[in-house]
């Protein structure tokens, strides 16, 4: 009896602590101005490419992740988003494939982040879809990269209540990062934590994305290759295959 009075009294302590933790927003921006914004599949600003064909590879420490922007768009909430899918392996073995949905803004140059669809594998069958979500009744749209970028922006990258409230905020622009595919000058460094999660500021994950190329470290994991896609050959059974065209791309490396 009393164990589970307890569980119902942080039950409740945790949900009103989301609750104002996400309406005061904590200084983080969760209004972009979308309605404003002539919305588009394809588009690149200073540190992301939204182009079919073009793929980064990350890898560390036994995991591997291959992010590819897909010749396919998906319509979430009305508007039409460009596919883009992580697909990540851990010790040769697929784990995961998340299909992620982003607009563009013309004016802006904002990418905005529609949800995902999230498949986890072991052994080469789908174990669970946690943290899938779409924009639609309380979930809103995201920015997951400012066109404008500026040293002490903060930003929600996901709002969707109880599943995904990631947040991001620009520490640097001036960074130099060296890795595998080559060394790159004016990397922004971006701290991410989750608003979920209330002690999640205690160990923020960091993210580098480098000029013209996009995510080149993701906390232990560093790009080995980016350009144009290739399709990695697997036993496993993806929600869907990749499809990509050819275009006119950074050159891989």
């Amino acid at each position: 009896m009393l164990v589970r009075m307890f569980r119902t009294i942080f039950s409740v302590v945790f949900t009103l602590v989301l609750s104002v933790s996400y309406a005061s927003a904590g200084g983080y921006q969760k209004e972009f101005g979308i309605a404003d914004c002539k919305l588009q599949t394809t588009g690149q600003n200073t540190y992301f490419i939204l182009e079919p064909g073009y793929q980064l590879v990350l890898e560390g420490d036994g995991e591997k992740l291959q992010i590819t922007v897909l010749n396919e768009t998906k319509t979430v909430d009305g508007v039409l988003t460009r596919v883009v899918e992580e697909r990540e392996w851990q010790d040769g073995e697929l784990y995961e494939v998340a299909k992620n949905y982003f607009a563009f803004c013309e004016q802006t140059k904002d990418v905005f982040y529609f949800g995902e669809d999230v498949e986890y594998y072991k052994k080469g069958k789908v174990t669970g879809t946690g943290g899938s979500w779409l924009v639609g009744g309380d979930n809103k749209p995201g920015l997951i990269m400012p066109g404008n970028p500026k040293v002490g922006m903060k930003y929600y990258q996901e709002i969707a209540p109880s599943i995904a409230l990631d947040r991001g905020k620009i520490i640097s622009m001036s960074e130099t990062c060296d890795t595998p595919a080559g060394k790159f000058e004016k990397c922004m460094k971006v701290e991410e934590t989750n608003a979920i999660e209330i002690l999640s500021f205690l160990h923020p994950e960091y993210k580098m994305h480098a000029p013209g190329v996009g995510l080149i470290q993701d906390e232990d994991l560093v790009l080995t290759r980016y350009g144009a896609a290739t399709i990695e050959k697997s036993v496993e059974k993806p929600m869907a295959p990749p499809v990509v065209i050819e275009s006119p791309l950074p050159k891989a490396e």
